[in-house]
């Protein structure tokens, strides 16, 4: 497995929606090597958990079978690492013949790598030096495509154009392209070149239904917010909706815009209506707010998911959100509102839906069945 910014968080000591996956997911293999940028925290870069007295240490084995390993080295410099560090593994696991004269080749066939694959795509140069040398059969991962549908700035506009010219290279030599949503993504892939037989739709978010679910919660707020605080998560309009209403919105989350976001709301003088409330501090507090809220909104130029839809709907409660990522696949008249990136049609979509009683089954999503198909459909591809 070869991942980004979410193995590093783990290895940090973050137990976020990596740590859940993985918690499930180590028990449809017998070994998960994985292979990711360096870690640091605010202290400087951290040595590994086995480092000397007075080191500062990151965690490298989970559930017992599961084994993080950080790069020592800058990012630009990433595909060398998956590539030296993944002939180590393989060759440390019994899954490599000779190597003496620098000829290797594929013992063990029931190796396979997972590719999380997004610009500037060193993770997917990684994985394709290593299948050069030793024919690894890997799959790409690709969860959502920046700046599509829309772009939120002129890095995701770039990123973007870098996708459509250079993915179908990128995918050439992989056994398969795994999306997490049905029309978005395999869309784009089509149109820049990608052959519609190594698509592969395997759904990647799942939900806790113990925790999410209708509790009969007094309400609080008319809309919820969930998701970090950048650009592409459509907090302008959210702000303008705040502006053009009396409607009461809470904000659950942080990232690079909270100060911005705090300095306009003071400036505007919304500090009665809208709430910034950082992040939650579980899942069961989330569900809780969820619940104590008439309405999510998702206001997002571009994603793969989110998974806090579900969370929503498995709450009872309507979702109003842009045309984005899983939400054509899971959102309709019954359960919610899609709307276009418009503040004035998100107030409406709001008078319409915050009454919905909401019921959808998202039986499909539960943590087990879902993690099981996706190790299932993983392991038919080797």
């Amino acid at each position: 497995m070869i991942s980004g910014v979410g193995a590093s968080a783990l290895a940090e000591g973050k137990r976020g929606a990596f740590y859940n996956t993985l918690e499930e997911f180590h028990k449809h293999w017998d070994r998960i090597d994985i292979i990711c940028p360096r870690v640091r925290n605010d202290r400087g870069l951290l040595a590994p958990a086995a480092a000397g007295k007075g080191a500062l240490r990151y965690e490298n084995k989970f559930f017992g079978n599961v084994f993080i390993h950080p790069s020592p080295w800058p990012k630009i410099l990433q595909p060398f690492w998956i590539y030296f560090e993944g002939l180590k593994i393989l060759s440390a696991n019994g899954g490599l013949l000779g190597g003496k004269d620098r000829h290797w080749e594929l013992e063990n066939q029931n190796w396979v790598m997972t590719v999380h694959e997004y610009p500037p795509f060193y993770n997917g140069l990684g994985a394709r030096m290593l299948w050069n040398k030793i024919k690894v059969p890997y799959v790409l991962e690709i969860m959502h495509i920046p700046g599509y549908p829309r772009t939120s700035d002129l890095r995701e506009f770039f990123y973007k154009f870098l996708t459509r010219i250079f993915i179908s290279i990128d995918s050439s030599k992989a056994k398969a392209i795994r999306v997490i949503n049905k029309n978005e993504v395999p869309g784009f892939l089509k149109k820049a070149g990608v052959s519609e037989s190594k698509i592969k739709y395997i759904p990647a978010f799942y939900i806790d239904l113990d925790i999410f679910k209708l509790m009969n919660l007094e309400k609080k707020y008319d809309l919820i917010f969930v998701g970090r605080l950048e650009k592409n998560k459509g907090l302008d309009i959210l702000l303008e909706i705040a502006k053009k209403s009396n409607l009461k919105i809470l904000i659950v989350g942080n990232g690079a815009l909270h100060n911005y976001l705090k300095l306009e709301i003071q400036n505007s003088k919304l500090n009665d209506r809208v709430i910034l409330y950082g992040w939650a501090k579980d899942s069961a507090e989330v569900a809780k707010l969820i619940n104590e809220s008439r309405a999510l909104i998702m206001l997002s130029y571009n994603e793969g998911g989110p998974r806090v839809i579900l969370e929503a709907l498995a709450c009872g409660i309507p979702v109003i959100a842009t045309l984005v990522g899983i939400v054509p696949d899971v959102l309709n008249s019954n359960n919610g509102r899609i709307i276009d990136w418009s503040s004035d049609q998100a107030i409406k979509a709001f008078k319409e839906a915050k009454d919905i009683k909401v019921e959808t089954d998202l039986s499909r999503f539960d943590k087990t069945v879902a993690i099981k198909n996706y190790a299932d459909n993983i392991k038919s591809l080797i």
